[in-house]
């Protein structure tokens, strides 16, 4: 079993930044790929970017490429989630995701993990 707590959401203008952070617990982190999601009010789960067990492969969704970056830190059980140029659409619950599964990225982007936080809101004023 894997637990896994969010945080560094917050209330941000347009235009800044914010730092997530998930916290892994109960099993070795470095065998998990992680990946980040997120929920706006009224949509539907969106996939953010994705991080193979090593760090060594990344993937985003186009709506975040170029402005977020996802990395991890394997001797902290940790994952982040840096959050640059954030835009009002980017507003929205920031859930973090863990799975063993070798195909990460087609299990991510079928929503498909073995954990999930509970996820840290993020809101963006225009």
């Amino acid at each position: 079993q894997v637990q896994l707590v969010e945080s560094g959401g917050g209330l941000v203008q347009a235009g800044g930044s914010l730092r997530l952070s998930c916290a892994a617990s109960g099993r070795t982190f470095s065998g998990l790929a992680m990946g980040w999601f997120r929920q706006a009010p009224g949509k539907e789960r969106e996939f953010v970017a994705a991080i193979s067990w090593s760090g060594g492969m990344t993937l985003y969704a186009d709506s975040v490429k170029g402005r977020f970056t996802i990395s991890r830190d394997n001797a902290k059980n940790t994952v982040y989630l840096q959050m640059n140029s954030l835009k009002p659409e980017d507003t929205a619950v920031y859930s973090c995701a863990a799975t063993g599964g070798y195909y990460y990225t087609d299990l991510f982007r079928a929503f498909k993990a073995d954990y999930w936080g509970q996820g840290t809101q993020v809101t963006i004023s225009s």
